[in-house]
């Protein structure tokens, strides 16, 4: 177990994604005390706010989570089921407007089960003690090659959390499906994942991969305006190897701000950098021609789909800039690299 934490804002807050967003299904289950603030903001998806001059029955209003004084010997504790089972890579421990309230130290665990924990769950640790400071982010990178599928966060003794994001790789057991349904491959429930991208301004394009329909521009991947020649970029990596037969572009809530053409090339890769990889984006064949796109609409491609056969990688350019909400690549499983 080898964690660290920095106050500059690390590579995996970018390359993976928060594991405990509702949006992914993530729920807070149980805390041992929520007097002032309860449970459930500690994992919202918002930023945290500070309203000045707003109380409720128990006193200040608190945009986290917050415990009551503690007057007896013990911590405080809250579970968290991750809205997807993965591999963390980091987190983020925000306690930002907490300031004469905020825990000194906290500390996180994890565990792996199907239900609900209960008194014979395994708890493992994946931090050690760390001490937080009041009305700031405190990242934590995490060392750890398991799968979990619950955090908690031990707070010592007691205070207030704004945020808690746990940072990941989705873990995706492809085993047991058959081979000749079509999925998409580049679902985040899918294992699909972030590789690198040219710009993320207004929004990752992890959100291009995210389940459902996007519930508004913040909820896509959005790239400042280009005042320069070129275009913008991500590449993402499929859950597994496949072959594509579908693809959906959905432009949903862009209206005056969609990207005017999309084009995707797409390769078998094995191995290599992020660097290396950026490199050979530039070379990959074409998967879908630029297609020229339009305002707050789902835009779906069959025909136009090139048969390149199995892939691993996509480079997703879009011309010049803009926002794209979700991007579905459907396709049959491939265990074997192109001939």
């Amino acid at each position: 177990m080898d964690t660290t934490i920095t106050s500059d804002i690390p590579d995996f807050t970018r390359r993976w994604i928060n594991l405990a967003d509702p949006r992914l299904g993530a729920v807070v289950v149980s805390a041992s005390d929520e007097f002032f603030a309860p449970k459930e903001r500690l994992i919202a998806a918002e930023t945290p706010v500070f309203i000045p001059g707003k109380y409720d029955d128990h006193g200040k209003w608190m945009d986290g989570w917050e415990t009551r004084r503690k007057r007896s010997s013990g911590h405080d504790h809250c579970v968290m089921k991750l809205g997807l089972v993965g591999v963390l890579k980091g987190i983020d421990i925000d306690t930002r407007h907490f300031t004469g309230n905020f825990p000194p130290a906290a500390m996180l665990e994890a565990a792996l089960c199907d239900g609900m924990p209960d008194a014979a769950t395994r708890w493992v640790r994946l931090t050690a003690p760390i001490s937080l400071l009041g009305n700031r982010q405190h990242f934590v990178a995490i060392d750890n090659p398991h799968s979990w599928s619950h955090v908690r966060l031990n707070i010592y003794p007691d205070g207030g959390v704004a945020r808690l994001r746990v940072y990941g790789q989705v873990s995706c057991d492809w085993a047991p499906r058959p081979t000749t349904q079509i999925y998409d491959l580049i679902a985040l429930e899918n294992g699909g994942r972030l590789v690198a991208c040219n710009d993320a301004h207004f929004g990752s394009p992890n959100n291009l991969l995210a389940p459902g329909h996007a519930l508004n521009m913040g909820d896509g991947w959005e790239t400042r305006r280009r005042r320069e020649p070129g275009n913008d970029w991500a590449i993402i990596a499929l859950g597994h190897p496949g072959v594509i037969s579908k693809i959906e572009v959905d432009t949903a809530h862009f209206k005056g701000n969609y990207p005017d053409r999309c084009e995707i090339q797409a390769a078998w890769v094995a191995g290599g950098t992020e660097q290396s990889i950026i490199s050979q984006s530039l070379f990959w064949p074409t998967l879908l021609a630029e297609q020229t796109l339009g305002m707050d609409a789902m835009h779906v491609y069959t025909e136009a789909v090139h048969p390149l056969g199995p892939i691993t990688h996509i480079r997703f350019n879009i011309f010049p800039d803009g926002g794209v909400s979700r991007l579905r690549l459907w396709g049959q499983m491939s265990m074997e690299p192109p001939a």
